[in-house]
C-alpha cells in the first residue's frame, strides 16, 4: 500500500483526475493530513464517502510507532521511532523562546514555538568521530513519507506550542538522501501542507560538494549549515573522513560559489571538543579559513559527552575565550545553548542505547 505522503500536491491531483474525481479534493486531503493532523481517511468529512473508501484501499497515511522517548528538564524531547521494517530513527522537539503578543496586544494561546530536528537516514555512512549516528553502520535512506511522518508526529504531539522550524540535523547525512529530503522540504514548505517558511528550514551537511552545487539551483531559500568542526585538513581528517574526499580548500570554494549564486548565508557548525579543537590556535585557524568568506556565520557547540568516542566539552572559560577571539576577529559567531544535557541528546545516542539493550 502506497504512502500518500509520497505524492506532491500536483501528483495527488493527477491521481484524482485518473480516478475521474475533481482535483480540488487533493487540497482537502493535504489540509486534513498536514494542517489538521488527521491520519484516518474515514475522518475526512468533506470528502465523498466513496472517495474516502478508495483512498483507504489504496493509500496509507502514517506508519511510525513510538519505541521510546526522553524528556529533558529544559523541555527538549527526544523520540525514538520504529519504522515499518523495524529499523529505528530519532527525532527531537526543541522548545524555543515565547513569542510576543500579536499586533492587537493579545497573547496567543499557543505562544511557544518548537523546532523539530529530523533524521534523514537509518544510520550513517560517513563515520564522523563525534557522532553516534553511524556506530552501527548505515542501513538505508528514509523515504519522503517517513521523513514527513516525523514532522506529523512532532506537530501532533507538541502541547500548547506550534512547530515553527525544521532542522535536518538528526541521524544521517541529508544531502546523501538528496531527492527524498528535497521532496519532503517542498511539502513542509507548501502553503497547502505544513506551510513552514523556507528560511525556517535548515539542512545540515558534512560537506558533500556536488550536492551543495546542486542545491544552488533549487530556488529554495532554505538555510544551509556546514558541519565543519576543524579548520585544518589534518585535524578534520581525524574526525570527519569525508574531508579526505572533499578537503577544506574544495569545501570553502564550493561554499563561496553557493553564497555568490544564492546570496544566502551559510552557517558553519563547530563542535568544541576538549583537548582537540578548542584552544586559541584552533580559533586562529578558523578565522584564517573563513575571513574572506562573505555571508558566513559560525555556530559554536560545546560537545555532548559521548562515552564511545571519549569526547567531552571544554571548560566554560575556554569556550568563552574561543568565542571572544572569533568575535574580535570580525567573525559572525553565536554560541548554541546546551539542550538536553540530562538525556541521550546527541545524534544517535538513544537509538544506539536501545539497540544495545
Amino acid at each position: 500500500m502506497q504512502d500518500i505522503k509520497e505524492l506532491s500536491l500536483n501528483k495527488l491531483e493527477e491521481k484524482l483526475l485518473s480516478w475521474q474525481e475533481p482535483k480540488y479534493h487533493a487540497k482537502q486531503v493535504f489540509n486534513w493530513i498536514y494542517q489538521k493532523g488527521i491520519l484516518d481517511f474515514n475522518n475526512m468529512s468533506n470528502l465523498p464517502a466513496a472517495l474516502r473508501k478508495k483512498f483507504a484501499q489504496e493509500f496509507s497515511i502514517f506508519k511510525l510507532q513510538l519505541a521510546d522517548s526522553q524528556k529533558s528538564e529544559d523541555g527538549t524531547i527526544k523520540f525514538l521511532f520504529e519504522l515499518a521494517d523495524k529499523n529505528l530513527v530519532e527525532a527531537v522537539s526543541i522548545p524555543m523562546k515565547m513569542r510576543p503578543p500579536d499586533s492587537t496586544g493579545r497573547a496567543s494561546a499557543r505562544q511557544r514555538a518548537v523546532t523539530g530536528c529530523l533524521s534523514s537516514q537509518v544510520g550513517c555512512k560517513f563515520g564522523c568521530k563525534f557522532c553516534a549516528s553511524g556506530l552501527n553502520g548505515f542501513k538505508r535512506n528514509l523515504t519522503v513519507g517517513e521523513i514527513l511522518d516525523e514532522v506529523l508526529y512532532l506537530k501532533n504531539n507538541v502541547q500548547d506550542a506550534d512547530l515553527t522550524h525544521i532542522v535536518f540535523m538528526g541521524t544521517g547525512e541529508p544531502l546523501d538522501n538528496y531527492d527524498n529530503v528535497l521532496s519532503a522540504i517542498r511539502i513542509i514548505n507548501s502553503p497547502a501542507a505544513f506551510n513552514i517558511g523556507a528560511r525556517r528550514i535548515t539542512v545540515s551537511t558534512c560537506g558533500i560538494i556536488p550536492a551543495i552545487k546542486k542545491l544552488e539551483s533549487e530556488d529554495l531559500q532554505i538555510e544551509l549549515s556546514i558541519s565543519l568542526h576543524a579548520a585544518d585538513d589534518k585535524s578534520r581528517d581525524q574526525i570527519m573522513p569525508v574531508n579526505r574526499k572533499y578537503p577544506l580548500e574544495m569545501l570553502i570554494k564550493g561554499c563561496h560559489e553557493y553564497i555568490v549564486k544564492t546570496n544566502r548565508q551559510i552557517t558553519f557548525e563547530y563542535i568544541l571538543i576538549k583537548g582537540f579543537n578548542s584552544d586559541l590556535c584552533a580559533a586562529r585557524n578558523l578565522v584564517n579559513l573563513l575571513k574572506d568568506l562573505r555571508l558566513a556565520k559560525v555556530n559554536l557547540i560545546p560537545a555532548n559527552a559521548i562515552v564511545e568516542f571519549k569526547i567531552a566539552p571544554p571548560s566554560n572559560s575556554e569556550v568563552l575565550a574561543f568565542r571572544g577571539y572569533l568575535f574580535k576577529s570580525g567573525i559572525n559567531v553565536t554560541l548554541r545553548k546546551k539542550r538536553g544535557q540530562d538525556i541521550d541528546a546527541a545524534c544517535g545516542q538513544l537509538r544506539l542505547r536501545y539497540e544495545q539493550e
